[in-house]
């Protein structure tokens, strides 16, 4: 159904941009470094998935800021907010 389908849509683009960020970020971020990569990490995707990002990180800054600092994986930082099954 359509609903699974834009969740699975949100799960494989919170992924995708949470390993962007990751690699921005580098091996141990802090906090700034972190920031850095979020900004950064949507201006990478172009423009489509760009705006699909900015709504994404600024909804769950937080969590994902928290997440990549903490070292977590992509998949789990996504399913913690509710875009992945876990």
């Amino acid at each position: 159904d359509s609903v699974a389908e834009g969740k699975k849509m949100k799960c494989s683009l919170c992924t995708k941009v949470l390993k962007k960020m990751q690699d921005l970020a580098g091996d141990d971020p802090d906090e700034s470094a972190v920031q850095a990569a979020l900004q950064k990490g949507c201006r990478a995707l172009g423009r489509r998935l760009g705006k699909r990002c900015q709504q994404l990180v600024s909804k769950y800054q937080e969590q994902i800021s928290e997440g990549l600092q903490n070292g977590d994986m992509p998949q789990d930082i996504c399913a913690a907010i509710g875009l992945c099954r876990s």
